[in-house]
C-alpha cells in the first residue's frame, strides 16, 4: 500500500493504481518493479505537507494495487483504461503508477481530456518504433488521438520527424532550460497559451526520466540535461489543481532508490496540490 493510502475505495478522492507494464523498455528495462518501489521508498516521508497544512492520510487516497501486466499492450491498456473509467465514473481522481509510459494511454482514455500535459526527456511523438505502435515512445502521440493538445515540458531527445511534428500547432515544448530559468510559470504560461478555456479537462503525465539522470538514473533511457527534483514537484504543483488524472512512470530497479524515491514525492506533491483546489 502507499503509504498513507488508507481510505476505503468507497470514500476515496483518490484511487492509486499501479500498471507494471514492462515490454518495450528501450534500453534498461525494469519498470515492472516501478509501482512497487514507488510505494517503498515512499515510507520515509512525512505524512504531514508543511506547503499546505495538512496530512496525506486525510486527504482520502486509496491503494487498489496493481494491476498484472501481460505482453499484449493494447489489450492491456485497455483494460487497464476500463478501470481507471470506473474511479472517474465514481467520481475520484486516478492516480496511475507505472509501469513504462505506455499506460498513461490508459489514463488519458479514462480522463479523456482536452489537455494532455507531460513531463518527459522525449517527445514521444512517434507512430512506432521499431515497428511497435505500442511503444513507449509513442504515447504522445497516441494521447493526441484524445487530447486537443499537448504540453511538454523537459523534452531534450526526439527523432527528426518528431522534432518537425513538434513545431505543429497542437504541441508546446517548455525546454529544461526554460524551466530552470523561469521556474513553473514558464508552463503555466505554455498551458494558458494551449486552452482558453478555464474548465477544460486536463491529464498530467510525469515520466521520471524529465529529471536529470544524476537525480534519478533508475529509469529506462536516461537523457542527461534534464530537470532538478526541484524544478519537477514545482511543475507538478502547479499543474496539479487544474488535472483531473496523473500518472508517475518510468522507475525501474536500476539505481538505489532515487527514481522511486522522486516518484514518491511527486505523486504525493500531486494530491496535495489537487486537493487545495
Amino acid at each position: 500500500m502507499f503509504p498513507g493510502a488508507t481510505a476505503d475505495r468507497t470514500d476515496a478522492d483518490y484511487v492509486v493504481v499501479g500498471a507494471p507494464l514492462d515490454r518495450s523498455t528501450t534500453f534498461q528495462p525494469g519498470t515492472r518493479f516501478g509501482p512497487d518501489r514507488i510505494r517503498r521508498f515512499a515510507a520515509s516521508f512525512e505524512d504531514y505537507d508543511h506547503h499546505t497544512d495538512r496530512h496525506f492520510s486525510d486527504l482520502g487516497v486509496h491503494d487498489a494495487g496493481d494491476l498484472h501486466a501481460w505482453s499484449d499492450a493494447a489489450a492491456y491498456v485497455d483494460f487497464l483504461a476500463g478501470e481507471l473509467t470506473d474511479v472517474v465514473d465514481d467520481g475520484a481522481t486516478p492516480v496511475l503508477v507505472g509501469g513504462e509510459h505506455t499506460v498513461s494511454v490508459a489514463g488519458v482514455h479514462a480522463v479523456d481530456p482536452d489537455l494532455f500535459v507531460c513531463l518527459d526527456a522525449h517527445l514521444d511523438l512517434r507512430e512506432s518504433f521499431d515497428g511497435d505502435p505500442w511503444s513507449h515512445a509513442c504515447v504522445t502521440h497516441r494521447s493526441l488521438a484524445a487530447a486537443d493538445h499537448a504540453v511538454i515540458v523537459g523534452a531534450r531527445a526526439g527523432s527528426e520527424h518528431e522534432w518537425e511534428r513538434a513545431r505543429e500547432s497542437d504541441v508546446s515544448l517548455v525546454a529544461p532550460e526554460t524551466v530552470r530559468n523561469r521556474g513553473a510559470v514558464a508552463v503555466e504560461e505554455a498551458v494558458d497559451a494551449a486552452v482558453d478555456d478555464p474548465d477544460v479537462t486536463t491529464y498530467l503525465s510525469v515520466d521520471i526520466d524529465a529529471a536529470d539522470p544524476g537525480v534519478a538514473p533508475g529509469t529506462g533511457t536516461m537523457e542527461p540535461g534534464g530537470l532538478s527534483a526541484r524544478e519537477m514537484r514545482d511543475v507538478v504543483r502547479a499543474v496539479a489543481p487544474m488535472a483531473d488524472g496523473a500518472d508517475v512512470v518510468e522507475v525501474n530497479d536500476r539505481d538505489d532508490g532515487q527514481a522511486a524515491t522522486l516518484g514518491g514525492q511527486l505523486l504525493r506533491a500531486f494530491v496535495f496540490a489537487h486537493a487545495e483546489r
